[in-house]
């Protein structure tokens, strides 16, 4: 739980994290009398920066440096901003270019691109399972006694197959007719959206009047059920962590250490949905901030992030940057983007 903070107090703090920000370096009373507007001298502003030191808000790495903010510091400073925020206005632009996209995966990937650049950071998706998995191509192949191959060709080149007993001998003719009205209707459509729309359509008894539409339906979806697809990430930006970190770090090595460790978890997109997924399940807007990070490998880094739905599924849009990040523009961007998202993805 943070402090509660005199305004004197509150507004030295947010100058000195600014400031920290913007410069990457310890910040000295000196400068904060000059340029926190509060016509305070630089002895009343060491004694508000002890007493937020002893709070656990500020730090001072060497006996005649400045102060940092600390992870406590940064969250007093964020809580301020996410209470005084206000709605982010429509990014009319960004809508246009999402709504050009030709395909749910190029959405999610001209979102990454566009948030990248506007926070300055790095930014990710995090898709919800099968939201961009689509069906590129079914096959029936016949086997001996009433048995069928159901071979599944799915977007990355996946290919899954299942063996189905029909209890019925069916010709190469039949079965060939079956996969191509099933290719005609649902290519192109992601796995969950073929399941659904192949339920709805077996619970039309009309269609049930037609063999070969009923048996191509209840193939196709014996087929799919052994599909199981994961969630995908989309990463963009890793150039700017890249700057923020060294410029911000006195001991380099430390600070590409750090940076390896971190694109060794983005290289296994497997492990960064893992850790990621970890906490971001919350209904709004998510800010985390480095030692808040259960997982170790994100402690150097902060996390903003939102939610976004396609109508029947959440995802997760963010950015991943140091510590030291404009938070101000990594939420607004963030915020705004996850709107836009869920406006297109679920056709308003």
């Amino acid at each position: 739980m943070t402090p509660d903070l005199v305004e004197r107090q509150r507004r030295i703090l947010e100058r000195l994290i600014t400031g920290y920000i913007e410069q990457g370096a310890p910040v000295s009373s000196a400068w904060l009398a000059e340029h926190s507007d509060l016509g305070l001298s630089s002895a009343s502003v060491r004694t508000i920066l002890a007493r937020l030191e002893e709070l656990g808000l500020v730090a001072q790495p060497h006996t005649s440096a400045g102060r940092v903010p600390t992870d406590t510091g940064y969250r007093q400073y964020v809580d301020g901003l996410l209470e005084s925020r206000r709605r982010t206005r429509p990014l009319r632009d960004v809508e246009a270019r999402l709504r050009r996209a030709g395909t749910v995966d190029d959405v999610l990937e001209d979102a990454t691109q566009v948030l990248s650049a506007a926070s300055q950071q790095i930014a990710f998706v995090l898709a919800p399972a099968g939201a961009t998995v689509e069906l590129r191509h079914i096959d029936f192949a016949p086997l001996a006694d009433g048995r069928v191959l159901v071979i599944v060709v799915a977007t990355g080149g996946t290919v899954t197959h299942k063996v189905v007993d029909l209890d019925e001998p069916v010709d190469a003719t039949a079965l060939a007719a079956a996969a191509t009205y099933i290719n005609r209707e649902f290519a192109g459509r992601t796995i969950d959206e073929v399941r659904t729309a192949l339920l709805e359509r077996l619970q039309q008894e009309r269609i049930l009047y037609d063999a070969l539409f009923a048996r191509a339906l209840r193939l196709a979806r014996s087929g799919l059920s052994g599909i199981a697809p994961e969630e995908t990430i989309h990463v963009q930006g890793t150039s700017f962590l890249v700057q923020g970190l060294l410029g911000s770090a006195d001991d380099r090595d430390r600070t590409l250490e750090v940076l390896r460790a971190l694109f060794r978890t983005m290289e296994q997109k497997h492990r960064l949905v893992e850790l990621l997924t970890h906490y971001l399940n919350a209904n709004g807007l998510t800010v985390v901030i480095g030692s808040e990070h259960e997982p170790p490998e994100l402690r150097a880094f902060s996390v903003v992030a939102s939610p976004f739905s396609d109508g029947r599924r959440s995802g997760t849009v963010g950015v991943i940057g140091p510590r030291r990040m404009r938070y101000d523009r990594a939420i607004s961007a963030v915020d705004g983007v996850s709107r836009v998202m869920t406006r297109v993805l679920e056709g308003a």
